[in-house]
């Protein structure tokens, strides 16, 4: 059960990023805070500052667009920040070739102090890992491709 100044702090998230919403599922109770806003999630803050960019030149001409790549997309179910194990002595739950089945245990998200793990809802081969270990992440943002 969550706390009530837990909820206010969540919904104190949702309201400063005008994100569209936060879901949390645990494996006895679900926790969904709205926002207003219908708009597109802005990205979090980073937390460490970032080094100066330079700037790019213009490129001459626009890149292709990138091929749709086939395959099941885990996305992230809550803000949070992404762990690949339980702890930095642990194996990663899973890495890229690995076989998965339904269920089976991906990841780790962390918000609001609160270890949340990511089961996958597929069958399939991890084909491609998109974040790393420790990275920020938002709500449905693709975090895993299954094949």
């Amino acid at each position: 059960m969550y706390s009530i100044e837990e909820i206010k702090e969540l919904a104190k998230t949702v309201s400063e990023y005008k994100l569209g919403k936060i879901k949390i599922k645990t494996d006895d109770e679900e926790l969904v805070i709205e926002g207003k806003c219908c708009h597109k999630p802005h990205p979090m803050p980073s937390v460490t500052p970032a080094a100066p960019a330079a700037m790019p030149a213009a490129p001459a001409e626009a890149p292709a667009a990138p091929a749709e790549k086939s395959g099941n997309v885990v996305k992230a179910p809550i803000v949070g920040t992404f762990y690949a194990a339980a702890s930095p002595e642990d194996a990663p739950y899973v890495k890229v070739g690995d076989t998965v089945k339904k269920g089976d245990v991906l990841m780790i998200i962390e918000s609001m102090k609160l270890m949340n793990e990511v089961t996958s809802d597929f069958d399939g081969v991890v084909e491609e890992i998109l974040v790393a270990n420790g990275d920020a992440v938002e709500y449905d943002q693709p975090l895993m491709r299954i094949v």
